[in-house]
């Protein structure tokens, strides 16, 4: 068994790891470094409860290997809300909605909604299927979840304006 040395940040915090050369990034993450919002759901791609943001796209961590994500930046489900457990507007779109039935699902869907959003603030609805088309939920039918991931579009939109910087037009 090999093993490979490993520097990543996850959450923006920097990790050193030594992982052996068959051990996901599923395993890394849930097993090794205790982020268990990163589910394993059937460790084949399948299902995307295992899903995280890795240098900016959601993906599945169950098919990367934890020695191919070195120098990786990955954002877990842990890492969305503030520091001071404000919760991340599409966090609060998901509880509004119902979109959370079980849970089990939930953070793989949020985290791939937050790289649809921060891709395209604005989708249509089929972008949203087409976006959330590699994350089954057995609980809700997705109604709920693509309501919540307009809902969040709204919320990211509403609170940009509301910190948008004022310009003052002077009239002299």
């Amino acid at each position: 068994m090999s093993l490979h040395p490993v520097t990543l940040t996850i959450n923006q915090q920097i990790f050193q790891c030594t992982v052996n050369g068959s051990m996901t990034l599923l395993e890394l993450l849930r097993d090794e470094l205790h982020f268990t919002g990163v589910k394993d759901g059937c460790a084949e791609g399948d299902c995307g409860a295992c899903t995280v943001i890795y240098n900016g796209a959601a993906v599945k961590s169950c098919l990367i290997l934890a020695a191919q994500a070195d120098g990786a930046e990955i954002i877990s489900i842990e890492g969305l809300s503030s520091p001071d457990g404000e919760l991340h507007p599409i966090q609060s779109a998901f509880i509004q909605s119902g979109a959370v039935q079980c849970g089990y699902c939930t953070p793989g869907m949020v985290l791939v909604t937050k790289a649809l959003l921060d891709a395209n603030p604005n989708p249509t609805y089929r972008e949203i299927q087409t976006a959330l088309s590699g994350n089954l939920c057995r609980c809700t039918g997705y109604a709920k979840i693509f309501k919540a991931v307009q809902l969040a579009a709204t919320l990211i939109k509403d609170s940009q304006a509301i910190h948008a910087p004022v310009e003052i037009i002077s009239h002299d």
